[in-house]
């Protein structure tokens, strides 16, 4: 559908990518991913015909029809939401209003004459059109979108002008979904979603009918959602089959690869100088040395750019809560006639790393806020636990801070002891590197201060650490950062995000926020949501078996009879087994020759050719071995 050939990107001096070459396909399923400043944004904008590129060409299929959803910027008026989701359909409403002009018109004219059949047929032609492009659901589409992404009923006849920015993300997201375009480009489409919109939203991609190529941070969306991932890195693109997890996999795989066959090259080149440095003075040696200078300046130079440097730091370890961090005891929350929650009752022990989730507007900052004596409870009581001393942390925590301060100034106020080195490398775990640390918080953007004002909150944590939405902005490298901290963090914890990796790396327990009550659940995310769909509801009422009802369980066994041996069916297996062993060793001696074949350098893109295929037999190997122990064991319960 679009063809970048050779494409090259600049910001200013700096070389975003050049040399790219990309065949967009009708079935793609990309996720786009690489540092920050490394151009995704931008090669997502020159798929989209927004930008231009400096170098290169991008040619596009003709009708092939692009949907763009930016990082943020949008802005909607005029309309209410559901009207706005309409208008995505206008040309099937216009096709309505055709059908009706027609019918009034035939019903001005005589049946019998020409002009009669030609009005009818053009009716049916339109009705046609309209039924072939649902035309019929199109209410319904938009109910399910708009309902998918977040939006209760109530919220769907509100005007757009009434809704913040991350809703009104969420509607230009919804329109695009509804237009189903050929290529849909999404930057950063979950940053605005909570959970159970990111869940809906991977449904529905992974049924969407054409191609999706997008930008994301979430780990867990990326492999969920994409069979593909392209990292822009080193100035170029490099693609890798399957999800995130997977890319993570073969990208140590390739690095390990172009290390040696940097380490090839190298020992060659010192070869050739050394004869050329030893035998330049010989005429008799002149023609063996030329032919080495030769070689020589054919070497295309394999270049490894540097890793970037893990970044690990330890917060401050805080002075230890007693056993019971906080209670809620028959606790509610009111705003007005509304009703938050109410009846609740729960505890936080000492190193609990409890996730708040829910969908929005359920209370989940509401009840952080309480927990962080920001906010009063409306009935019961919130007990706050000996030697504990909460620190919260708000979306909009930046509010907070001193603008005319530089960073690593006011860095230094509530780190002292630190030295100078120190700081640097915190605020660049945080994407504040090299000049950035100077500038002074006022100028830096919403995104921006707030990434500051958790590097400083971590800087002198309190014992009782009270987060919300503390991964917005962060790419996947800080993000990392902030995780691996968080799980040596020997305090407790209460944090809500909507990402589900994190989540799960994280919690120790699920406190879910729904309907007016809250919900405990033991374990991280991916517990909760077994336990959701039919596992043990919490961990209070799941109870062991009573010791009768083991026994008459025991006693319920049957045992199986001796079956008789199927020698037909015992015949077939055998011979599936040869048939897998001679596939299993022809698929050993192939990986034999590629690894033989790797360990001659020839070029970058050859070692890369022969990795990429390696692999691919590494992991047939890997099914053959599954069915081959599958026969195995069905020849040996047939036996």
């Amino acid at each position: 559908m679009i063809q970048l050939n050779g494409a090259g990107k600049r910001y200013g001096p700096k070389i975003l990518f050049e040399g790219v070459d990309w065949l967009v396909t009708p079935n793609e399923r990309t996720g786009l991913v690489g540092a920050n400043g490394t151009g995704k944004s931008s090669l997502l904008k020159v798929l989209a015909g927004i930008e231009g590129l400096d170098s290169g060409n991008v040619t596009t299929q003709k009708g092939v029809t692009l949907g763009y959803l930016p990082q943020d910027g949008l802005s909607l008026s005029g309309r209410t939401v559901f009207a706005e989701c309409m208008t995505v359909f206008a040309g099937l409403r216009a096709l309505e209003d055709e059908q009706e002009q027609l019918t009034q018109r035939m019903a001005e004219l005589d049946p019998a004459s020409a002009e009669y059949t030609q009005v009818a047929e053009r009716f049916h032609q339109s009705q046609a059109e309209f039924h072939a492009r649902d035309g019929y659901t199109v209410e319904a589409q938009v109910g399910s979108v708009l309902s998918g992404l977040g939006f209760p009923q109530r919220d769907w006849k509100r005007r757009t002008e009434e809704f913040s920015g991350g809703w009104q993300m969420r509607i230009a997201l919804a329109k695009l979904l509804l237009e189903k375009p050929n290529l849909l480009l999404l930057d950063e489409p979950t940053n605005h979603l909570d959970l159970e919109a990111r869940n809906w939203l991977e449904d529905y991609l992974h049924d969407y009918p054409n191609a999706v190529v997008l930008v994301s941070h979430d780990r867990f969306f990326l492999d969920t959602t994409m069979r593909k991932i392209a990292e822009l890195w080193n100035k170029g693109i490099h693609f890798y089959t399957g999800g995130f997890t997977r890319y993570e996999e073969q990208k140590t795989e390739r690095r390990a690869l172009l290390q040696s066959a940097y380490q090839n090259q190298r020992e060659r080149i010192e070869q050739l100088e050394a004869f050329i440095n030893r035998f330049r003075a010989q005429a008799t040696k002149a023609k063996q040395v030329q032919s080495r200078i030769k070689e020589l300046e054919k070497i295309e130079r394999i270049e490894i750019p540097p890793e970037e440097k893990a970044i690990h730091f330890r917060f401050p370890q805080p002075k230890p809560s007693g056993r019971i961090v906080a209670e809620f005891k028959g606790v509610a929350k009111r705003y007005g006639d509304h009703t938050v929650f109410s009846g609740v009752d729960c505890y936080i022990e000492r190193g609990d790393r409890v996730a708040l989730v829910g969908v929005n507007g359920a209370g989940k900052s509401t009840m952080i806020k309480i927990l962080a004596g920001a906010e009063p409870v409306s009935a019961g009581e919130y007990i706050l636990g000996h030697n504990a001393q909460p620190d919260y942390f708000a979306q909009d925590q930046y509010k907070e801070l001193d603008p005319q301060s530089r960073m690593i100034d006011d860095l230094s106020t509530v780190a002292p002891r630190a030295g100078n080195t120190e700081l640097r490398s915190v605020l660049g775990c945080f994407l504040f590197s090299e000049d950035d640390v100077f500038k002074p918080i006022g100028v830096l953007s919403g995104g921006e201060r707030n990434r500051y004002a958790l590097a400083r909150m971590l800087m002198q944590p309190s014992n009782f650490l009270l987060l919300d939405e503390p991964t917005n902005h962060l790419d996947m490298r800080a993000k990392d950062v902030l995780l691996t901290a968080l799980q040596e963090f020997s305090g407790t914890l209460v944090f809500v995000s909507h990402d589900r990796y994190f989540i799960d790396k994280l919690a120790t327990r699920i406190f879910e926020v729904e309907e007016g009550r809250v919900h405990i659940y033991p374990g991280n995310y991916e517990d909760y949501l077994w336990r959701k769909s039919g596992g043990p509801a919490t961990l209070a009422i799941a109870t062991p078996a009573a010791p009768d009802t083991v026994a008459n369980d025991s006693a319920s066994e049957v045992k199986t009879p001796d079956r008789r041996v199927n020698p037909i069916k015992l015949r077939q297996l055998e011979e599936k087994r040869t048939a897998l062993e001679a596939k299993v060793s022809k698929s050993e001696a192939e990986i034999a020759e590629l690894e033989t074949a790797l360990g001659n350098f020839v070029s970058v893109d050859e070692t890369v050719r022969l990795s990429d295929v390696l692999n691919e037999r590494r992991k047939a190997l890997e099914t053959l071995l599954v069915e081959w122990e599958k026969v195995v064991q069905s020849i040996e319960a047939n036996a």
